[in-house]
């Protein structure tokens, strides 16, 4: 990766919406060259995927909860169990199995403290493996940056 995939991937991480032109002329390239370059990018896995961001509260997605859960049963088997209940649910947006006391920390956007409520009763109650959650409600956002730095 050279000094030209570095701007070309800063400009996608800013802005993927611009045209393959716009790109090419803020890079100093051919649209054909950019092109290709993007391509290889893609290819190569550099690029994981191109979305939208889209803003939450606008999408009826109004509350944003950090929650730690510590696992009752540790263990691959047991973690990929649990990683794939969370997976399968719609307001989790970001799961990561961690190291310390923590072993799972979870991002949700949700609509309303009543969908909190059924999610915890079918993620964190029963026979889910969880032996402690604890959740933290974002009353403010400082940052929230998804691009990686170059």
């Amino acid at each position: 990766m050279d000094r030209i995939d570095r701007k070309l991937l800063n400009l996608l991480q800013r802005d993927a919406s611009g045209t393959n032109l716009d790109m090419a002329e803020a890079v100093g390239l051919s649209p054909s060259s950019c092109l290709r370059r993007v391509r290889r990018l893609r290819k190569t896995g550099i690029i994981d995927r191109i979305v939208a961001i889209l803003n939450p509260a606008r999408t009826g997605r109004v509350l944003k909860a950090i929650v730690t859960v510590e696992l009752k049963l540790h263990g691959e088997q047991h973690m990929r169990r649990f990683l794939d209940l969370v997976t399968g649910e719609e307001a989790v947006s970001q799961a990561y199995a961690v190291t310390g006391e923590t072993d799972v920390v979870l991002i949700l956007h949700l609509r309303d403290m009543e969908e909190f409520d059924a999610l915890c009763d079918r993620l964190f109650r029963d026979r889910t493996n969880v032996a402690r959650f604890f959740t933290m409600m974002v009353i403010r956002t400082a940052k929230d940056e998804t691009a990686i730095p170059l």
